[in-house]
């Protein structure tokens, strides 16, 4: 990838991320019950709303640290798949999933590229594969 790409793609780690992020921390402050509450009264299991809501808080984190960036994704698109026809599809394309398509297709286009700028997996990773060259010519 380059350079221009994997800040593109930063960028969009981080915002998404940070979308994610504050709403996790949205249900949880609002309080978790009424949304388990609100999932049960459209027909999904209460519990999945402490599922989701993890999800969307410590993955919006990892997104925006750059850590499991694929699969924090993936699990991301899950959400807005199921968000876009459980609850979103009726209201139409404005005003009902316009923005949920977005969110859908950032975090596809993460799933299919990864974003290793400013990541700190990357940076893991780089220190492994530096120790492990280090310790092969030792």
């Amino acid at each position: 990838m380059s350079n221009k790409n994997e800040m593109g793609a930063f960028l969009l780690r981080v915002v998404l991320g940070v979308v994610f992020l504050a709403h996790g921390a949205a249900k949880f402050q609002g309080g978790i019950e009424n949304v388990a509450g609100w999932f049960d009264s459209i027909g999904l299991p209460g519990a999945l709303a402490y599922v989701v809501a993890i999800i969307e808080l410590v993955g919006g984190i990892a997104l925006i640290l750059g850590i499991g960036t694929r699969i924090v994704s993936t699990l991301i698109g899950f959400i807005m798949v199921g968000a876009i026809f459980t609850v979103k599809l009726p209201a139409g394309f404005l005003d009902g999933y316009e923005y949920d398509l977005v969110l859908l297709t950032v975090a596809v286009f993460l799933v299919l590229n990864g974003s290793k700028l400013y990541s700190l997996e990357q940076l893991i990773l780089k220190g492994k594969e530096d120790l492990h060259s280090i310790t092969k010519s030792a």
